[in-house]
């Protein structure tokens, strides 16, 4: 059995938990309270670390949970992103123009995924954005893999879309 270290193996998810909280919460300050709220409930039960099958699965639990409270106690709207870049994405546009071009379709594609129902919100970031197996969703999220694929599907094609409509037509 391993031992867990705080350390090394719960303070390494601040990036994780982070941006988990922010998709689903939409604010940067309430996504570090969240991910600041997460590591002390983390570190006050760890007394019973050993009998936790999945660090990393239940940090994430805890940081959805405590996020998805916040956005039913705030009752809040859907606040863009737009100061956010997605790590996974580097620049490479080679002049001004395309540059510039690159960055308004990251703004839209963020505005879009801001716009998803929660649950497909929680499943894309997990699955697109943060690399967790279907099996691992599930179990953060509490719902069946189908119910994940399924969510991630809708997700996606809902994105594809909205993206394809507003590049062709503007709207």
């Amino acid at each position: 059995m391993k031992i867990i270290s705080f350390k090394n193996d719960i303070l390494p998810l601040k990036n994780v938990l982070y941006r988990l909280a922010l998709r689903i919460t939409m604010s940067r300050e309430d996504a570090e309270d969240i991910v600041q709220d997460t590591l002390m409930k983390v570190w006050n039960k760890r007394d019973s670390w050993q009998e936790i099958e999945s660090i990393e699965h239940y940090c994430l639990t805890i940081c959805r949970n405590l996020a998805l409270d916040k956005v039913r106690r705030a009752d809040s709207g859907n606040v863009p992103l737009d100061d956010v870049v997605m790590s996974r994405h580097e620049d490479k546009a080679a002049n001004p123009a395309e540059k510039t071009i690159q960055q308004d379709r990251m703004h839209l594609v963020r505005q879009l995924i801001d716009n998803l129902p929660e649950k497909h919100r929680s499943c894309m970031q997990l699955r697109d954005i943060e690399g967790k197996s279907y099996k691992e969703i599930a179990e953060v999220l509490g719902i069946s893999e189908e119910q994940v694929k399924v969510n991630i599907f809708r997700a996606r094609q809902t994105l594809k879309q909205k993206f394809l409509k507003t590049e062709q037509y503007g709207l």
